[in-house]
């Protein structure tokens, strides 16, 4: 059974119960990983710090992680996710719906100024759309523009054409749709109900209705029994008490999570392990599943034992603190049930009081108020009551500090009992949890056997290879690569490494325009830009900021390449023209001085003097991620990234928006690695897109 990678429709209107228990949250920060994993860094008063993970691609789910389960946080805050952190800094997470019974989610934050919806599209190729007061889009992950439906920014946000929903179907629809069918129950209920296909298993399991029966050869009471199981299901998903599991392949890996039991999951013999909450179940399901592996950072392709070491020991901590609860819980309940029969009869009065009333007709709140103006008058009875829930036919005493929840209609002993059942309850859960602390100490202690027979076979190795050279990297194939990066100056500018390795930089804009020139330019350096009005100022660099000038003889090569990075970034890539001329002067040469009578525009400068040109410099750029010295991803002209960088593509003008083309490129890199994650951390789009030129662009190699 291969293991589940995307939330069920069923999931999500589990999820969306227990996250809305949640309302209040304040949110601290956004973060983006790569173009599909968004993190909402939040905090709550009464439960402390929450992490919301959000992941649209080819794992798609949904739920709350705990700290040691998160990622670390990228470097550099992609524009998505500063967009995110300017609009939900300090704003209230003000709930979660699903949208019909369809695989979407919609989040709502409110802030005095704005309030947010985030969208979150679990479905087909998964998108997360951001959504201002109106229902527009600010900003989604990714751009859909179909007949049925559009998402793109400054559009409304539109959802999917609406479908059945087989938590809300009638029984004379269920009949109707199901006799619309020309297959058999199981494969009807899937798609002509959406259930999916181990939903529709499920039902035809709980219902006692063969599922490979033909839908001509079906009966009225076969829709009566499979009509019964949805209510079931449905109100499993509605009450919010769930009793989640996590199920286990024959080889001990996760297949499934689930909001409580399948009876399929259970005819298939799969080990089961039950988990408080749902989130808590989704949770450790995907950390299990090691689908985001942006902890791993493993310095060669030996496996990381130390981390899957610290892993088992972080499981066996959870699981001694959830036994630890369990005792202390089942302990709670038991001492409630024999408070119950040390104070039995103002635990009577109390239940015949309110049971009485309700049996005279008195509403519930005519109940609260009369037992508020008892307390006031100091009769026993009415002050050990702190809370009246008419939905559940429940009141709640106070008795030696401890409070219990009783049932109206229940006496004392059978309240007393219900407690003293939920104690053994929990001390089974407690016999589970035992059983599986000693199947993961198994695990810990056979990870520590192969961590070291794998380093005995290391030391043999060491000594036989001694004398040999060492072999050159395919970093491609590498199972992890290392990441290492530093920050330097030139960051904020355009800028590359020419092929003999000096650095060109160019303004993004006029006021970096500036700065280059007054701060940045040596007597030395090369000044080049474009014949074409809108190009940046382009620096060749002789040496450093910090370094002493001197004169250096620039090679052509070098010097070609400055100039098709002047042409490349320049206004003419927007235009759609593949090629421009450029020229080059001395820094003595470039000055803010106008002509008289004249203007100079800011980001604009004067030259005068003898120019250099180079003619019909062709506009094209190749962006790759280098993995030696540091780790990273780079562009500008192709000569001179194609020998810097493991893997590269090429570019010219064209059709893709500047931000699709960065996708379109982090997906083909990404391709190109065994190591997936170490493209996700160092060269997502938004950092592919900062060596991208302005305008449309076509990727020309495969």
């Amino acid at each position: 059974m291969d293991p589940k990678r995307e939330l069920t429709s069923v999931d999500l209107a589990a999820l969306v119960t227990e996250l809305n228990r949640y309302e209040g949250a304040k949110v601290d920060k956004a973060y983006l990983y790569g173009d599909d994993l968004l993190r909402l860094k939040m905090r709550d008063f009464d439960r402390g710090r929450l992490e919301l993970l959000l992941e649209v691609g080819e794992i798609k789910r949904a739920h709350l992680a705990a700290q040691e389960h998160v990622p670390d946080a990228p470097g550099r805050p992609p524009n998505f996710a500063m967009m995110l952190r300017n609009r939900l800094n300090g704003a209230d997470f003000a709930g979660v719906e699903q949208y019909e019974f369809d695989r979407i989610l919609t989040f709502t934050f409110e802030r005095g100024d704005e309030n947010t919806k985030i969208v979150v599209e679990l479905f087909g190729q998964g998108n997360i759309a951001v959504l201002d007061e109106t229902g527009e889009v600010v900003r989604s992950l990714e751009t859909v523009r179909l007949k049925s439906r559009t998402v793109a920014p400054g559009s409304q946000y539109e959802y999917p054409a609406s479908r059945l929903d087989p938590l809300t179907v009638s029984r004379d629809a269920l009949g109707r749709n199901m006799e619309q069918s020309d297959t058999d129950v199981v494969r009807t209920l899937a798609t002509q109900l959406n259930l999916g296909g181990l939903y529709a298993e499920e039902l035809c399991t709980r219902a006692g209705v063969e599922k490979t029966l033909d839908i001509a050869d079906a009966t009225a009471e076969d829709y009566d029994a499979v009509y019964d199981a949805i209510v079931d299901l449905r109100q499993q998903v509605r009450s919010g008490e769930f009793d989640p599991r996590l199920y286990l392949g024959d080889d001990g890996e996760v297949v499934d999570v689930t909001p409580f039991p399948l009876r399929e999951h259970q005819n298939a013999g799969l080990d089961e392990e039950a988990y408080d909450t749902f989130n808590d179940a989704l949770d450790e399901y995907f950390f299990r599943l090691d689908l985001t592996a942006d902890e791993q950072e493993a310095t060669s392709n030996r496996p990381d034992f130390e981390e899957e070491i610290a892993k088992q020991q972080r499981i066996i901590d959870q699981q001694e603190g959830a036994i630890e609860g369990f005792e202390q819980q089942a302990e709670d309940e038991r001492e409630r049930a024999e408070l119950l029969y040390a104070n039995y009869d103002l635990v009577d009065d109390v239940l015949s009081t309110v049971r009485g009333a309700r049996e005279e007709g008195v509403p519930w709140d005519d109940i609260a108020a009369r037992l508020e103006e008892g307390a006031e008058q100091g009769i026993p009875e009415a002050e050990a009551v702190t809370n009246v829930d008419g939905a559940n036919g429940t009141v709640t005493i106070e008795l030696d500090d401890a409070t219990v929840t009783l049932e109206v209609s229940m006496g004392v002993e059978k309240n007393a009992d219900r407690l003293y059942t939920e104690a053994k309850r929990i001390e089974e859960k407690k016999e589970g949890a035992l059983a599986a602390i000693e199947d993961t100490r198994e695990e810990l202690a056979a990870v520590k056997k192969r961590r070291d027979e794998w380093e005995a076979d290391d030391d043999e190795d060491d000594e036989e290879d001694e004398d040999e050279e060492p072999e050159e990297t395919d970093w491609l194939a590498l199972d992890s690569v290392p990441v290492k990066s530093t920050e330097h100056w030139f960051e904020r500018f355009r800028w590359f490494h020419t092929s003999s390795g000096y650095l060109v930089v160019g303004g993004r804009n006029a006021d970096q325009n500036e700065e280059l020139v007054k701060k940045y330019m040596s007597k030395h350096d090369r000044f080049f830009h474009t014949q074409a009005h809108g190009g940046p100022v382009t620096l060749l660099k002789a040496t450093g900021p910090s370094e002493p000038a001197q004169a250096v003889d620039f090679s052509d090569e070098t010097l070609r390449e400055a100039a098709q990075f002047a042409v490349s970034y320049s206004s003419i890539w927007k235009e759609g023209r593949f090629a421009d001329d450029a020229y080059m002067v001395e820094p003595s040469q470039v000055s803010k001085t106008p002509e008289s009578g004249e203007y100079i525009e800011k980001g604009s400068f004067v030259i005068r003097g003898d120019r250099e040109y180079f003619e019909d410099v062709a506009a094209k750029v190749a962006v790759g991620i280098q993995c030696e010295d540091e780790t990273r991803v780079i562009g500008g002209p192709p000569s001179a990234i194609e020998a810097r960088a493991e893997t590269t593509l090429t570019l010219t003008p064209g059709q893709y928006a500047q931000n699709d083309a960065a996708k379109l490129c982090y997906r083909r890199l990404r391709e190109r690695f065994a190591d997936k994650s170490f493209v996700r951390k160092i060269a997502s789009p938004d950092q592919i897109q900062e060596f991208l030129p302005p305008g449309g662009s076509d990727i020309v190699d495969e």
